[in-house]
This record gives C-alpha cells, sequence and structure tokens, in this order.
C-alpha cells in the first residue's frame, strides 16, 4: 500500500507540495515519446510505474492500463470510483525547430505562472490529467475503491477506449475523466467524431516549364479543432489550395508537390507547395499579393499575421499531371473546414464541424485527412455519405473510420451536482461552469459500454493544445486535486 499524508488540512492547504508532487509524475511522461499510435513505451512504464506505487496492474492487448488501488480503511464497500486520462499525445513543433516526435523527450520548462516546452507541444493534453489522477488516488486520505485507466491513441482514433473491455467499466459507479481543459469548467457532455481520410496514387510527369518556386505559408493560429473551430481562424491547407489556384488562373503553373498541418484535429497553422513555371517571378507575387489582400479582408481581425512567400527552388525531376492536380485542388477547395452548424438547445456551442488537417504524401499516394465532429451522431453519418460522393466525383478513395459516439448530458447525474458545491466551498465562493463541448472525449464511448456510469470530464487550465505553444496554468493544478479529493471522500461517505 503506498503511503498517505493523515493531515488533511495540511494537505489541502499547502498547494505549492500539491503541485510539486503532479508534476514529480508528469515529468516523468515528458522524456518518454508517444506521439498517438506508439505508445508502447510509455504502457510499458506505466505499468511497471504503477505496480511500483502499490496498484495492481493490468496491460491489455491494445496497450491500455487499468490499474487498481484498494480503499482506505472502513470504505471497502463504498462504490467503485474510476479516475481516467489518456497517455498519447499530439506532437508538433514550430516551424524550423528540429524534433523528432518518435524519438526525443520533450524539453520543459518551468516558469512562474505556465508550464511550456522548448519548441514543441507540452503533452499537456493528456499527461498532466493522468498525473493528478496517480497523485490523488496515491494521497488521497479517505476513498472508496479506486481505478486509474489509462488509454492509448485518444487523439487520433481513440482506439483505446473502442478497445477497452466493456467489464472494466461495468462494475464501477462513477467516472472522472481528467481530460478537460479549464480547472472552473465540469464538462457533462461532448462531441462524436469521425476520421475521414481521402487516397489516391500520384499521377506525375516530366515538368514542361523550366522555373521552380516553393510556397510556403506560415504564421497562423492553427489550436485545437474542436476548441477554437468556432473562432473563425484560417485553415493552412484551404488558403494555400487557393492560392495555387489563382496561380494556375494567371498562367500555365505545374504542381510538384504540395503538404501541410500536423494532426487531424489540429486546425493547420502551414503549409508548403512547390510549383513549375515560366510565368515570371514578379507576376506570380502580383496574384500572390492579391490573394493575401484578399485573405486579409476575411481573416484579419481573427488571424492576421499569415505569411505567403514565394521563393526560387530547384527544378524537380516530376511534377504532378495536371488532371491530379485539377482534382486535389477541387478537392482541398470544396472541403468545408470550419463551423456546419451552431447548437439550437445550448446558446453560442457549435453543434457540428469539421477540420481539414493534414495533406501529406505517403510513398507512391496522396492522404488528406478531414475530421468531422458533431453532437448530433445521424449528421456524423450524413456528412460522411457526402464525403463519399466527393471522393469518387474526384478520383480518390474515400477511408470512413469507425465514428465515435457522442456523450449526452445526463440530468440526473450526482457529481455533476455535488463537484461544483465543492469547487465553490474550496475557491472562495466562485461558480463553476457546468457545459457540454463541441470536443471529443472517450467518455462516449465509456457510456456506450456502461450506460448508468455516473461522468463528468474536468481539468486543469491547459492553453493552445494541441499546438507549439501550448502551456499549463500552474496554479490551477492543487484545486484540481483538492477537488477530486474531496469528491472521492463524499462517495466513501455517501
Amino acid at each position: 500500500m503506498p503511503n498517505r499524508k493523515s493531515d488533511w488540512m495540511s494537505q489541502t492547504m499547502n498547494k505549492q507540495a500539491i503541485t510539486d508532487g503532479v508534476l514529480e509524475h508528469f515529468l516523468k511522461f515528458t522524456e518518454i515519446p508517444r506521439p498517438s499510435g506508439h505508445e508502447q513505451a510509455i504502457s510499458d512504464f506505466l505499468k511497471k510505474y504503477l505496480t511500483g506505487l502499490g496498484m495492481t496492474v493490468q496491460q491489455d492487448e491494445v496497450n491500455n492500463i487499468i490499474a487498481d488501488l484498494p480503499a482506505t480503511p472502513g470504505h471497502k464497500d463504498a462504490p467503485l470510483t474510476i479516475l481516467q486520462g489518456h497517455m498519447d499525445m499530439v506532437c508538433v513543433a514550430e516551424e524550423g525547430h528540429t524534433y523528432d516526435p518518435l524519438h526525443d523527450p520533450i524539453k520543459v520548462i518551468r516558469g512562474e505562472k505556465y508550464l511550456s516546452a522548448d519548441g514543441t507541444s507540452l503533452g499537456g493534453d493528456d499527461g498532466i490529467g493522468v498525473a493528478v489522477a496517480i497523485y490523488t488516488m496515491l494521497q488521497a486520505p479517505e476513498h472508496g475503491p479506486l481505478r486509474l485507466i489509462v488509454t492509448v491513441d485518444e487523439e487520433q482514433s481513440m482506439t483505446g477506449a473502442v478497445h477497452l473491455a466493456a467489464e472494466h467499466l461495468t462494475d464501477a459507479s462513477y467516472l472522472i475523466n481528467c481530460d478537460s481543459e479549464n480547472y472552473d469548467e465540469i464538462t457533462v457532455g461532448s462531441a462524436g467524431s469521425v476520421n475521414v481520410d481521402f487516397v489516391r496514387e500520384i499521377e506525375r510527369q516530366a515538368p514542361k516549364a523550366k522555373n521552380a518556386y516553393e510556397l510556403t505559408l506560415k504564421g497562423l493560429k492553427g489550436g485545437h479543432s474542436g476548441e477554437r473551430i468556432g473562432d473563425g481562424r484560417a485553415n493552412a491547407l484551404r488558403i494555400m489550395a487557393l492560392a495555387v489556384q489563382a496561380l494556375r488562373r494567371a498562367g500555365k503553373v505545374e504542381l510538384a508537390a504540395f503538404a501541410g498541418g500536423k494532426a487531424r484535429n489540429a486546425i493547420p497553422d502551414a503549409a508548403r507547395a512547390v510549383i513549375v513555371t515560366d510565368v515570371p517571378a514578379a507576376e506570380l507575387q502580383q496574384v500572390l499579393d492579391a490573394e493575401m489582400e484578399r485573405y486579409q479582408e476575411i481573416y484579419g481581425t481573427v488571424d492576421p499575421n499569415a505569411q505567403l512567400q514565394l521563393h526560387e527552388t530547384g527544378l524537380p525531376k516530376k511534377v504532378y499531371k495536371n488532371s491530379f492536380t485539377t482534382s486535389l485542388l477541387q478537392l482541398l477547395t470544396i472541403l468545408h473546414s470550419g463551423v456546419y452548424a451552431m447548437s439550437t438547445v445550448i446558446p453560442g456551442l457549435v453543434e457540428t464541424s469539421a477540420n481539414l488537417g493534414v495533406v501529406r504524401e505517403e510513398d507512391d499516394k496522396l492522404r488528406v485527412m478531414f475530421f468531422p465532429r458533431s453532437a448530433v451522431d445521424q449528421k456524423l453519418a450524413e456528412i460522411a455519405a457526402a464525403m463519399r460522393e466527393l471522393a469518387e466525383l474526384t478520383g480518390f478513395t474515400a477511408e470512413i473510420g469507425t465514428p465515435a459516439p457522442g456523450w449526452k448530458e445526463n440530468k440526473d447525474s450526482w457529481l455533476a451536482k455535488v463537484m461544483p458545491e465543492i469547487f465553490a466551498e474550496q475557491n472562495g465562493g466562485q461558480q463553476m461552469k457546468v457545459l457540454t463541448i463541441h470536443a471529443g472525449l472517450e467518455c462516449g464511448w465509456h457510456f456506450r459500454k456502461n450506460p448508468q456510469l455516473d461522468m463528468v470530464s474536468t481539468g486543469v487550465t491547459s492553453l493552445d493544445i494541441h499546438g507549439p505553444n501550448e502551456h499549463i496554468e500552474l496554479a490551477t493544478i492543487a484545486p484540481q486535486v483538492e477537488l477530486i479529493m474531496e469528491t472521492l471522500r463524499r462517495i466513501a461517505i455517501k
């Protein structure tokens, strides 16, 4: 059994000790590369680490970790409570920053107010949530039986939540997901989503023109494709596609390369293309200047720092065939990236959206990654059907993933009633917001496997997640721990 501090008051009042204790766990995770789909090392670490901390640990066939901790004395008959997070992270870096997400650790910077990383995403989503859960389980002085579930591949396909055996959920009464982004909010519902990939064999030929140029677009805000999709930010892939289309209308232009984006659930903040043409550089620049003027008219108030630059480069041996280029640009300009519909129930909440996330070459194929979200599962099915038609019209194949279900609010949730009350008591009367979000949480899958689970999602305040400016507000870590600790105590004595 792990050691526990007996003095509850000194524990809750020493916020610095709580913060340091949580970060002690979190910093261990940052040393282990863990992009989505590559979690073997972090899963193996967690299995050994949690066993050493006194938990009974299982590692399932997809590398999910399920770790149980007995109740404190006198509470073995209390209902089982699950704390849950995910071990993978979105790995992105600043433009020009050298970073190999499969091999390089995260270089953490701890400032006075924030925790961030040197030139890359931090992995606070959801490493800090897992660290909070571990610390809370070990230090909570009074609780019933506890279970920690840490899933794989949440950011990419929710593989862990999909394959998690229902038996790990059906014997529990409560589940606190630790994957939200604001310490003074409690989430009681989330959107569903579906992965849509457009794939086509690249058709190439020798270039006919003699001059090659590289187009680079950078400086966009990017950001989380759920939380920030309603801000009206620009999508670098679509802006680049429109720019190349404009150049083609100005004269004969061949496309040799097109790429951008870092993850399907991150709004792309940069893109790159290579063109071959005999149109004079000055004329090309005029076209691009006009495109940027149009850009500023549309996005200038919300995403004003875009830079579209033209540079001479070496002549490539091959370019895309004209028909392939036409189809690709048609696809990228027709795909809607942004809000489809606002909620008719909750004012100001996005109901349905989509993100054009990544365009990249894979051997001899081009892959376009598209990510619709919706609070209405039927609308996801409708979008997927439309994407199949669009793929056929443009000569691509549409690969449609398994839809992740939405999570509907439980109006009878005890956690959703009690946790805001605890938060107000612990934070001088400050009110906790109770909301449904336009982002994906694994709770949808958990609910599908156990509709009787009383579930909520909470988290420390994390900003600019899924981007190289990701940072955590340090002062929100201790209140999060205190909130969950007191919730566990009340469940134990309920």
